[in-house]
């Protein structure tokens, strides 16, 4: 029986790949190792008792007492806090979807590798700040990385039975986000709620008004160049208010081959849970003469500046990716909490990456876990002093 654990159990994305796991038999077909997840503990006890899994994990210590209890009489183990999910990512597992949001997700992504796991992954922020590790870790250990990105699964299915060499450009598309139409000058009021609504996806607050700014885009065009090997300059993004095609390849014969769908994140999970075969999914089959017309146009880089800083740190380097990131959560925290505004998240992240890479040399600095985490940790620091300084 395949052994599985979904890290982020109770966030959007786990939430549809245990949908996917108990239409394909839940616990009578699949033996489940682990789940975790945040505060929603109650979530997480159901998810466990229905899966039968073998640990539930809280990031949270202060919600362990919940979590015991929702489980008591079970048999299935609670624990809580960042080691413990480590250590649930230790414990042997045949397919791993590591879906935590942000930073977090990175150490347990790395723990799970040890065994020769397939890594699901859909905790972008992996690449992102730590990419050369990460892959280096799978092959060391013989694992196998598959993208859970919409628009990485798509290329990546692109790609099957092609050369990498053969490859001329990648496109991925974005929706736009809330604020596609707006006029600039609105943008600068928008409210958190008015950002945590997304036209076409239905996803967690964070990713959400990361998709509004871009940000998300950004963290994605790094992840393409660090997953593929592409080298940035092939890189291109294409805002598609339709959100139908999902990425597209280009080749040296001129030839584009494209991935379209219905917005359903259950394509991409099933793609990854089913690889290589492909099994029958719930999702919406498309209606191309109903639809009778796709639209694409080129991303206005005033409106999103998060694009023109994902080129940034490629350029620069080294634990830039770390310290773009780690910026990015920090700024989006602060929005959310209403200490900054819509805009000023860009001008935080780009204030914090310029003096870290002046100051620091990011471009210099070695990819280690502990280098990364030591970026991460200090471009926090420095968004929040902007913050409290009013330079933000």
């Amino acid at each position: 029986m395949r052994r599985v654990s979904v890290f982020g159990a109770t966030g959007s994305i786990g939430v549809n790949t245990l949908d996917l796991l108990t239409r394909q038999g839940g616990a009578e077909a699949y033996q489940v190792v682990a789940l975790t997840g945040g505060r929603n503990v109650d979530l997480l006890a159901s998810q466990a008792r229905s899966l039968r899994a073998e640990i539930a994990v809280t990031a949270h210590e202060d919600c362990l007492p919940a979590l015991r209890a929702a489980l008591h009489g079970s048999g299935i183990e609670a624990a809580a806090g960042a080691g413990a999910l480590v250590e649930a990512a230790e414990r042997p597992a045949d397919w791993v979807m590591s879906a935590i949001v942000g930073a977090a997700g990175l150490a347990p992504g790395f723990a799970a590798l040890k065994h020769g796991t397939t890594l699901a992954l859909a905790n972008k922020e992996s690449l992102v700040t730590a990419g050369p590790l990460l892959l280096a870790e799978a092959a060391r250990h013989g694992a196998r990385i598959l993208p859970v990105d919409s628009e990485h699964s798509a290329v990546f299915q692109a790609l099957v039975g092609e050369e990498i060499s053969a490859v001329e450009r990648v496109i991925i598309t974005a929706s736009g986000g809330a604020f596609r139409d707006w006029p600039l000058e609105r943008l600068a009021r928008a409210t958190v709620a008015e950002a945590s609504t997304h036209p076409n996806w239905a996803m967690g607050q964070r990713i959400t008004i990361d998709s509004a700014s871009m940000f998300n885009k950004a963290l994605e065009v790094i992840e393409t160049k660090e997953y593929f090997q592409i080298a940035p300059e092939k890189i291109e993004v294409l805002v598609h208010p339709e959100s139908l095609v999902h990425a597209l390849v280009g080749f040296a014969d001129g030839a584009l081959m494209a991935h379209l769908g219905a917005p359903d994140m259950r394509h991409a999970i099933g793609y990854a849970l089913n690889w290589p075969a492909r099994r029958d999914l719930p999702v919406a089959r498309l209606d191309l003469a109903a639809i009778g017309a796709l639209t694409f146009r080129a991303p206005d880089l005033t409106r999103f500046p998060a694009l023109a800083l994902a080129r940034e740190v490629m350029a620069i380097g080294g634990t830039a990716g770390a310290a773009f990131n780690a910026a990015k959560e920090a700024a989006l925290d602060a929005f959310i909490a209403g200490q900054i505004g819509f805009l000023d998240m860009a001008r935080g992240v780009e204030s914090v990456l310029s003096e870290m890479s002046a100051r620091q040399g990011l471009g210099n600095v070695a990819i280690s876990l502990d280098n990364v985490m030591a970026t991460d940790a200090e471009a926090r620091a420095r968004l929040h002093q902007s913050i409290s300084s009013g330079k933000v």
